[in-house]
């Protein structure tokens, strides 16, 4: 007993027999048992030991984890086996760890606000990702204003305390080219009809006795234009220009050169051996602008001037290379040059991406057409009865005519016996003041400045009032980069009042059918009304 007891207090040195044997009460006290007595057997003890031992050996109560466990095991056990498709990955034996750094942190894209205006001085301000490209930013600007995208919307840099202006490039970064201009300066959303006319035509922009070229031409437009496009061929544009002198007001004229490697001037009348041409600038880090006031701030000999303007110059202007060119197909010879030999194959890829989308979009989408104008049909409704035009010529031919049928109306009277204030007569005479085209008491130096910003190119127009005759109207039109005036006079027979151009051989009830017949027929006009001046409010 006494050996038994030894090594039980060698295994449990620390507790007392006496205490840890004590069984409990429910209520967690020790019940005081009299000692057993001495005549009892000796089996008796041990078994009564050996219960004492187990009670006093302690008991992990592992309930709550059993009951996770076990609950864990049904769910699995209720779904499908879903094989894993990446073991190697997701493996007990090797978790996936990623080295620190091998992520590029999350960024969200840089965004700046830019603000554009308009030709009437309202701005709108924008916010772009550092990345839209110019072309990007007028399409945005187009849906914004509900304007007709026609690819032919720019965004023009305007230096006002310099008198230049620019037309940004499609492909050019609108924040890097903003990052150049000073607090003054501002982008303009205006058209440019002549932005891409020079692939279309090439050569009314480049006279034969203005470009040389490094091999024998057979004279053809597209020999010419891969000429300039090719960057291992070497054209040349060559001729006469008024060139400002630095830091002088005097004007000097000078033979030039403008090659792949920048510009160049004969020191020796129009020699152009290496030792006589002096560079002037270069082409990678300027950009060529438009002189809009060189008259006035820089005592310009013609009003045909440009400048080549670097990148880092922002408001001296004793640091740009003014230039004046003596009428306005030399300047724009000269400067849609200077844009294919910097650009090169950038500008014919700006120019055909749209002519490609287009392509693209009629070959594999239908014709856009409301839901109420698949269910319409054309009818005729002249006879007694109606009928259903089959003929789709003859259809088109009644939907003209019924646009055209309120001008036919005869005169209505209201009560009183007056005029309706809806009287054909006072819808002629004022209908017009509705469309884009007409832009209302300008000046004829107005006229000229608004043709010349939006391109010279031919068939673009528009209307205005007279300034000499109240009653009379005039059509600004350009035809091969000249701006011409036709004055359009009233004239009345039986009561009617009437428009023309020619003294009344041609006469129309109001100034949009005479725009439209001038749209489809060129009768006195030097050319056909292609394009209409437009000014859109942001």
């Amino acid at each position: 007993m006494s050996d038994m007891n030894s090594s039980l207090e060698s295994l449990y040195p620390g507790c007392n027999m006496d205490s840890e044997t004590a069984p409990l009460r429910p209520n967690g006290q020790h019940s005081r048992s009299p000692p057993p007595a001495s005549g009892s057997k000796a089996s008796q003890p041990q078994a009564s030991l050996k219960q004492k031992v187990q009670r006093s050996q302690p008991v992990h109560i592992l309930a709550a984890r059993r009951l996770q466990e076990e609950d864990q095991q049904f769910r699995t056990s209720s779904l499908p086996a879903i094989p894993n498709p990446f073991p190697e990955l997701c493996g007990p034996k090797s978790p996936p760890e990623l080295p620190a750094g091998s992520l590029p942190p999350s960024q969200a894209p840089a965004k700046q606000e830019v603000k554009v205006f308009t030709e009437d001085g309202t701005c709108k301000v924008v916010e772009i990702l550092a990345d839209m490209t110019a072309r990007d930013l007028c399409q945005l600007l187009v849906y914004r204003s509900h304007c007709v995208d026609d690819n032919s919307w720019t965004l023009v840099e305007h230096h006002p305390h310099l008198g230049i202006e620019r037309c940004l490039e499609d492909h050019e970064m609108v924040v890097h080219v903003e990052n150049t201009m000073t607090s003054e300066s501002r982008f303009l959303f205006r058209k440019n009809y002549a932005k891409y006319e020079f692939f279309k035509n090439p050569m009314n922009f480049f006279p034969e006795q203005m470009v040389t070229l490094c091999q024998q031409s057979n004279g053809s437009q597209t020999q010419l234009l891969q000429t300039f496009l090719n960057s291992s061929t070497c054209p040349e544009i060559q001729g006469y220009l008024h060139a400002k002198e630095l830091g002088r007001k005097s004007w000097k004229k000078q033979f030039m050169c403008l090659r792949r490697s920048g510009l160049y001037c004969s020191t020796k009348g129009a020699s152009k051996e290496p030792r006589h041409l002096q560079f002037l600038a270069d082409l990678e880090d300027c950009s060529v602008f438009t002189v809009i006031t060189g008259r006035k701030r820089y005592s310009a000999p013609t009003d045909f001037g440009f400048c080549i303007k670097a990148n880092k110059v922002m408001q001296d202007a004793k640091e740009l290379r003014l230039l004046c060119a003596e009428d306005e197909q030399g300047r724009t010879c000269w400067m849609t040059a200077f844009r294919l030999l910097k650009y090169g194959m950038l500008l014919y890829q700006s120019y055909r991406l749209p002519l490609q989308r287009k392509a693209l979009l009629s070959t594999y989408a239908a014709p856009v057409r409301s839901v109420s104008e698949n269910s319409l049909v054309a009818m005729d409704f002249s006879g007694q009865t109606g009928r259903v035009i089959e003929n789709p010529a003859e259809a088109q031919s009644a939907a003209l005519e019924e646009g055209h049928a309120w001008r036919k109306r005869s005169t209505r009277m209201n009560v009183l016996g007056s005029q309706s204030p809806l009287h054909p007569s006072t819808l002629s005479a004022v209908i017009h003041r509705t469309q884009q085209w007409f832009h209302g008491r300008i000046t004829r130096e107005e006229s000229h400045r608004i043709i010349k910003q939006q391109g010279l190119v031919d068939g673009l127009f528009l209307l205005r009032d007279s300034q000499s005759n109240p009653k009379a109207f005039v059509l600004t039109l350009c035809h091969h980069q000249k701006i011409k005036n036709f004055q359009i006079l009233p004239c009345e027979e039986d009561g009617q009042m009437f428009f023309s151009l020619d003294d009344g051989n041609t006469r129309f009830s109001d100034l949009i059918q005479l725009v439209d017949f001038y749209q489809l027929n060129k009768g006195v006009l030097p050319c056909k009304l292609k394009h209409h001046c437009i000014r859109v409010a942001l």
